[in-house]
């Protein structure tokens, strides 16, 4: 019984972090927008007038 308190604990935790990456793999995040790795949104061009 002892073992099982000792036991339970973990292979929860296990779980949980199981369940987290699968949580990844399956739901892909968006990009942030105020992330500063992201691209920069598309502005408008000026074209030189000549």
């Amino acid at each position: 019984m002892a073992l099982l308190t000792v036991l339970l604990p973990l292979l929860m935790l296990g779980v949980v972090l199981a369940l987290g990456r699968y949580e990844d793999l399956l739901l892909p995040r968006e990009p942030d927008p105020l992330d500063p790795t992201a691209p920069p949104a598309p502005t408008v061009s000026h074209h030189v007038s000549g």
